[in-house]
C-alpha cells in the first residue's frame, strides 16, 4: 500500500491506496510544533484503525512547509521504515512546465497537475480551495501553462476578524440570502458568494484563453460547498492532490519506464 501525503500551510491530507483503490482518507491541522515522533504516532494511529499499519511499502509527500517537509518525512522513516518519495524540483512530473522557472511552481500545485492530466486530459482549470485559492491551467495538450494564486477563503474572513474591531468571526454557512440582514449573514455572504464571483470571473477568463472545451475542476476541502453555488465547476475532486502522489510514486519508482 502506499501513503499520500500532502502538507498544506493550514491543513495535512493523507490517504491510503491498496493499488489504484485510494481508501482511507483524513484531513489533519498543520502544526509546526508538533515533532516528528507525534506525527509517526499520529500516523501510526491512523493507518492502525484503517487497518493499514503493517502493510505501508511506499510514502509520497508534497509540501509547500519546509519546517514540515523534513518532519514529517523523518516520521516516515522512523515509523513506517519507508524512505518517501518527496516532490521537489528534481522529481519527473511526465509534464511539461511552461512557467518561466519551473522551480518556481509549487508541489501542491504539481500533484494537481499531474493528476487531472491523466484523469482528465486537457484543456482543464484547476481551482485549489486551500490556504490559497490558487487557479492552474493546463493545455490541450497537458502542458502546464501556468495560473493564478488569490487569498483563500479562511485568509480573507481572518482578516476581517483581525482588522475590523466590530466584526465576528463566522463559520462559513449559505445565508438565507444575498442580501444579509445581520452582521452574520451578512459576513457569510460576502465570504460564500464572493468567492462564487472570484471563481466564475477567473473561469471566464481561463476559458477566454484555453478555448471553450475547458473543463474545470474544483479540489480542497471547499470544493463541494463552493461548487454547490455555481456551474461554473464541472468536476469536484476533493481528494485530487492524493490522485497526483500516486502518479508520482509510481512515474519515480527504481525501474519505472521513462516518459
Amino acid at each position: 500500500m502506499l501513503l499520500a501525503i500532502d502538507i498544506g500551510n493550514t491543513g495535512i491530507t493523507l490517504g491510503l491506496f491498496d493499488g489504484d483503490r485510494l481508501g482511507s482518507h483524513w484531513r489533519l491541522a498543520s502544526d509546526n510544533e508538533r515533532t516528528s515522533d507525534e506525527y509517526g504516532i499520529l500516523v501510526t494511529q491512523l493507518l492502525e484503525r484503517a487497518g493499514g499499519g503493517g502493510g505501508v511499502r511506499g510514502v509520497a509527500i508534497a509540501s509547500v512547509v519546509p519546517p514540515l517537509t523534513g518532519v514529517v518525512e523523518r516520521a516516515c522513516r522512523d515509523y513506517l521504515r519507508a524512505d518517501p518519495l518527496v516532490v521537489d524540483a528534481g522529481t519527473r512530473t511526465g509534464i511539461p512546465l511552461r512557467y518561466e522557472d519551473p522551480k518556481q511552481v509549487g508541489a501542491d500545485r504539481v500533484v494537481n497537475a499531474v493528476a487531472v492530466r491523466r484523469l482528465y486530459k486537457g484543456p482543464v482549470c484547476v481551482v485549489d480551495f486551500g490556504t490559497a485559492t490558487s487557479f492552474d491551467a493546463l493545455s490541450a495538450s497537458g502542458e502546464y501553462l501556468g495560473g493564478a494564486i488569490a487569498p483563500g477563503v479562511g485568509i480573507a474572513a481572518d482578516a476581517l476578524f483581525r482588522r475590523a474591531a466590530k466584526l465576528p468571526r463566522v463559520e462559513l454557512l449559505r445565508p438565507p440570502s444575498a442580501i444579509g440582514r445581520n452582521t452574520v449573514h451578512s459576513l457569510q455572504s460576502g465570504l460564500l458568494y464572493g468567492y462564487v464571483g472570484l471563481v466564475e470571473g477567473m473561469v471566464a477568463r481561463f476559458r477566454a484563453e484555453l478555448g471553450p472545451e475547458m473543463k474545470t475542476v474544483a479540489t480542497g476541502a471547499l470544493a463541494e460547498q463552493i461548487a454547490g453555488e455555481t456551474c461554473a465547476i464541472d468536476i469536484v475532486e476533493p481528494w485530487l492532490a492524493l490522485e497526483g502522489l500516486k502518479t508520482l510514486f509510481e512515474l519515480n519508482r527504481p525501474g519505472a519506464r521513462q516518459s
